[in-house]
């Protein structure tokens, strides 16, 4: 199995966070992606990946602090996307 080239990783993900079907987590997410996907590393990019596969109601309550993300989602990104979110 070939590696997806990192510019063409980096453009799907930046969609995928962008068009995520709520308002709300576009915002958050997306925002996220436009002012940062350029500098995550190879591991950020792949734990971002992770994150985007579950849905927006855990990824918000995750991000909004509601619930505890499971361990593998409780990382560097997600802490990250939080730190963000505050910010805006």
């Amino acid at each position: 199995m070939s590696e997806e080239p990192d510019e063409q990783r980096r453009k799907r993900l930046l969609y995928q966070s962008t068009h995520r079907g709520t308002k709300e987590a576009d915002l958050i997410i997306g925002g996220f992606a436009l002012a940062h996907i350029s500098t995550l590393s190879a591991d950020q990019l792949s734990n971002f990946e992770a994150l985007l596969a579950e849905s927006d109601p855990d990824l918000m309550s995750w991000i909004g602090n509601q619930i505890r993300p499971p361990i593998v989602h409780d990382n560097n990104v997600l802490k990250m996307i939080k730190n963000f979110k505050y910010i805006e």
